[in-house]
């Protein structure tokens, strides 16, 4: 089984895939953001490094599907290889920070993977105000994102939006503004009771 957690930058990710891994027994698989070679040079000049950033991310998530498909294990991701392409690349594009021609290439490269690549069987996402997300952004404390601009976060929010109104899979949807799953056991008690009740329950939950 196959466990996507979406979600804007700051949203809790990272932190829900940790905790759900060792909840429910799942093996996590991370995004690769602190042993990322483009990252930091990416939020120093976006247009420049967009390609880079966005080549990488996408290889790297290629490689954790094939490694999900051939796993008996029920696996947890930090992020789909979906959304780094329709929230993530094209918010980069819409934004002039990727050039048409890295932008078709870029789509090329992603339908071939996408031929391979299945949807999760349960997507979680994380829905965050952008004032939530700036908040939690300022308090990890990573140099590198502190330059994040509102209208990025926003754009990319907008997208989230968009992309799972239209996604076609099972979505749970875990409006974060007024949870604290890291530091609050019954806020952590609420997605795992709709998890359950998604996963194993007789009448799965709508979006």
């Amino acid at each position: 089984m196959h466990i996507g957690i979406a979600g804007n930058i700051g949203s809790g990710k990272t932190t829900l895939t940790r905790m759900l891994a060792e909840h429910y027994g799942w093996t996590p698989k991370y995004e690769s953001v602190t042993y990322n070679p483009y990252l930091e040079d990416y939020y120093k000049d976006i247009p420049r490094w967009s390609y880079n950033l966005e080549t990488y991310f996408l290889a790297q998530r290629f490689k954790d599907l094939l490694e999900i498909s051939r796993s008996k294990d029920v696996i947890i991701q930090d992020r789909t290889l979906f959304e780094g392409v329709h929230i993530f690349v094209a918010n980069n594009y819409a934004m002039g920070n990727l050039s048409k021609r890295d932008y078709e290439t870029y789509m090329d490269l992603f339908g071939v993977m996408a031929q391979m690549a299945g949807e999760p069987d349960l997507l979680i996402y994380l829905r965050s105000s952008v004032p939530h997300l700036v908040s939690q952004i300022q308090k990890r404390g990573r140099d590198y994102e502190q330059s994040i601009s509102l209208e990025y976060l926003k754009g990319l929010n907008d997208r989230y939006e968009q992309w799972i109104a239209a996604y076609k899979g099972r979505v749970l949807t875990v409006e974060t503004d007024t949870l604290d799953f890291q530091n609050r056991p019954e806020d952590f008690a609420l997605i795992t009771d709709r998890i359950d009740a998604e996963l194993y329950g007789l009448f799965p939950l709508e979006k």
